[in-house]
């Protein structure tokens, strides 16, 4: 079969999962994650020059590592706090057994099976350095390849990586060197302080804040379990930052252009999610975390709404955040719909956790309100339970910095 034909096959496939809602059947795909495993750790290379990163302040440390071409991740030990800036240099070379050439770390061009192999990193081509900071479960890959100089956004251990399947792996090695300088004071970051109470969110606040978002006919779904307090430029920036993607709205726009254009994760990531209401009105935001491939069946995503009123002056956004963790019979019309974790409060401590790593939280607290929500069934029959509270984040004025300097 040619690969017009191929390419034809999948895309039809993949219009088709792009259309699932609660009438029309999706096939769903799966795909593992990559695994890692540390490679030999060189001696730490000694006098670097501290002027290496264009903007970086004072040398903290420098190593070096092999990178083997059979082996996908290795954990570094680097420790990294959001707003320190790293300088990444790799050289060296892998062979692909269908390859012609070697390649360098910035990979091999792009061609068509990259479309259908599942990289960490699909935006970048096969064999390339990558990377990752913090928890592989919640964390996104960048590309590095042959140098990156970046300043890390959240705070967590700093992973190496090469682009590749651990079914198809390549032999030879890269020799990636990391130097790690102070963060630049005029970009502050901040440790969330865990709160018992935050001014403003009481029981009078959740008699204005409906408990569950519902479909157009009214019938109620899932539940609100998440507030955040600030603008919507800080909201839109804490989002970005933990490695969230904006969801797109629509659906044909959304699959051509991102299964066409490079099949990349953030392709996956933006396939639409069906409208639900609240405060009288679909979302105003969808934000999806997930891995290539798999999306279709299995995505963390969250829906959040501007409050028509505000809390001391501040702007409110209410949210209910999902696990899509398979499919389930829609009881409403026998099609198949994303299932939930019937666990829901992981997925509101899994907000939590990538949110509070970007340094843009200054407050997080728990509120439980009066008769709190704790089982329930969503509009489309799947259950869910939880123990009734929810996490209320309040952005700190790092955040507002930080978009006013990207303006």
């Amino acid at each position: 079969m040619n690969s017009k034909a191929h390419l034809g096959m999948f895309l039809s496939a993949a219009f088709l999962q792009s259309f699932l809602s609660p009438a029309i059947p999706a096939l769903a795909q799966s795909a593992g994650r990559e695994g890692g495993t540390q490679s030999q750790q060189l001696a730490p290379k000694t006098g670097a020059n501290p002027a290496a990163a264009a903007d970086g302040g004072k040398l903290i440390q420098t190593k070096s590592f092999t990178l083997e071409g059979e082996k996908v991740w290795v954990e570094t030990g680097i420790s990294l706090e959001p707003g320190q800036r790293i300088l990444v240099t790799a050289e060296g070379s892998l062979r692909y057994a269908d390859a012609k050439a070697d390649n360098g770390p910035d990979g091999l061009t792009r061609g068509f099976k990259d479309l259908i192999r599942i990289l960490p990193y699909n935006d970048a081509g096969r064999g390339a350095v990558i990377g990752r900071i913090g928890d592989a479960d919640i964390v996104q890959a960048f590309l590095i390849g042959a140098k990156k100089e970046m300043v890390a956004p959240v705070s967590g251990k700093l992973a190496l990586g090469i682009n590749q399947s651990e079914l198809d792996t390549g032999t030879g090695s890269y020799q990636v060197n990391v130097e790690v300088y102070a963060a630049d004071s005029s970009a502050p970051r901040e440790v969330a302080k865990e709160v018992s109470t935050i001014p403003g969110v009481d029981n009078s606040l959740f008699e204005r804040i409906p408990r569950r978002i519902g479909d157009k006919n009214g019938n109620a779904g899932d539940m609100v379990n998440f507030l955040i307090l600030g603008d919507e430029d800080q909201m839109k920036k804490v989002f970005t930052t933990a490695g969230w993607v904006k969801v797109d709205a629509g659906v044909q726009e959304t699959v051509l252009a991102g299964f066409i254009a490079s099949m990349s994760k953030e392709s996956y990531l933006t396939m639409p999610m069906s409208q639900l209401y609240l405060f009288g009105r679909p979302q105003d935001y969808g934000w999806a975390h997930a891995e290539p491939i798999t999306v279709v069946a299995s995505r963390n995503h969250l829906r959040i709404w501007k409050a028509p009123f505000t809390v001391n002056g501040q702007m409110l956004w209410v949210g209910a955040a999902t696990h899509d963790i398979g499919f389930e019979k829609d009881r409403r019309n026998n099609g198949l719909t994303h299932k939930i974790d019937p666990d829901i409060d992981l997925e509101r401590d899994y907000v939590r956790k990538t949110l509070l790593s970007t340094g843009f939280v200054a407050e997080v607290a728990h509120f439980l309100p009066k008769q709190p929500m704790q089982e329930a069934t969503t509009a489309t029959g799947g259950s869910f339970h939880s123990n009734g509270q929810v996490l209320v984040m309040k952005l700190s004025e790092a955040a507002k910095t930080a978009t006013a300097g990207n303006k």
